[in-house]
């Protein structure tokens, strides 16, 4: 590892710190400035003022917001979260580690997705600018841009779970195979590869690909009109032009040398909209009845359960900006001028 490269880890890595930081401030502060008392709206109207100050007592919001402040922060360094409000004795920490697998699992296919057909399209609008399949992805990407990702996963479960029943209409897996399915990750895909378990790596991947594909598709409009636009300024450079009058085919012009230089602004794009994904994955997970981090924030702020909340939206938080972290490392691999 050169010199200028270890020195912007360093740089980048000291930088995630406050932003973390900051984002779990703002999460511990938000929830504390919201209207309304957890204790008494998760109890009821009817609970004794005893009972709510056992249970201020028992979660520390009794004691001084510094107080509360510095035990968030520790919190967040341990992943040691407590209990939840609505789940008896079981530790934050359990529902998250069998929730945000799920989440990922659902959001890397998505993401892939997302790239490869969203640039593939994207260059290929460039390569035919002007012309009718230019139009056409232009209009398809601001038409799916703006349709809702819970519309439109209703719409493909009313298509192809109800009328054609292709693809299953909710959850990870058949109800019968879950039963005795044994996941030590919670990753099902990945744990039924190791376990060779055949049946259930089928049940998981058609289970995954209709949310994964709704989530993906729901975002490709970004991808195909920056790669375009990028695209038509690349095409019209020197070094292509010369690669013309060479005798290059207009192919691998396009597709080797002229996409290769929209990668850092695509990558730019890629972090922002896997960012975007997990908050999306809130909708498509509650449409979809998929058992991810997404859905348990939905649930958990339904029963008005202050303690999963803050935790969760502080995982996020960080979640983003390790995600924030990883782009910037991978923009000094494809551009070393970012490095100085």
């Amino acid at each position: 590892m050169s010199a200028s490269l270890r020195k912007f880890l360093i740089t980048r890595i000291l930088l995630t710190i406050p932003m973390v930081l900051i984002l779990i401030t703002l999460v511990f502060l938000i929830m504390r400035i919201l209207p309304g008392d957890p204790i008494r709206s998760q109890l009821g109207p009817r609970v004794s003022e005893e009972q709510a100050n056992q249970l201020r007592e028992r979660l520390g919001l009794n004691r001084p917001l510094i107080v509360q402040y510095g035990e968030f922060l520790w919190q967040m360094v341990t992943f040691d979260f407590g209990t939840a409000l609505t789940q008896g004795e079981r530790p934050i920490k359990q529902e998250l580690a069998e929730k945000l697998p799920a989440t990922i699992e659902l959001s890397i296919p998505a993401v892939i997705f997302m790239a490869v057909f969203g640039v593939g399209s994207g260059a290929y609008a460039a390569k035919n600018r002007k012309k009718p399949v230019d139009y056409l992805l232009r209009l398809f990407s601001i038409v799916i841009y703006s349709i809702p990702i819970f519309f439109m996963g209703l719409m493909f479960q009313i298509a192809f779970s109800v009328k054609l029943p292709v693809f299953p209409l909710a959850g990870r897996m058949d109800t019968l195979m879950q039963v005795n399915f044994v996941s030590p990750t919670h990753f099902y895909v990945i744990d039924a590869i190791l376990t060779r378990n055949w049946p259930a790596l089928g049940s998981a991947l058609m289970h995954l690909i209709l949310p994964s594909f709704t989530l993906g598709l729901a975002l490709t409009g970004v991808f195909i009109r920056l790669t375009r636009v990028n695209m038509i300024e690349i095409l019209q450079s020197d070094f292509i032009t010369a690669g013309r009058a060479r005798g290059i085919s207009e192919r691998r012009l396009v597709y080797k040398h002229a996409l290769r230089n929209t990668f850092i602004p695509i990558l730019t794009l890629i972090g922002l909209q896997f960012a975007a994904l997990m908050a999306g994955a809130v909708l498509t997970e509650t449409t979809f009845s998929w058992p991810g981090i997404g859905r348990y924030l939905v649930e958990r702020i339904q029963l008005r359960d202050y303690t999963a909340v803050q935790s969760t939206i502080g995982v996020f938080a960080m979640f983003v900006a390790a995600i924030s972290l990883i782009m910037d490392v991978l923009y000094a691999f494809v551009d070393p001028r970012i490095r100085y």
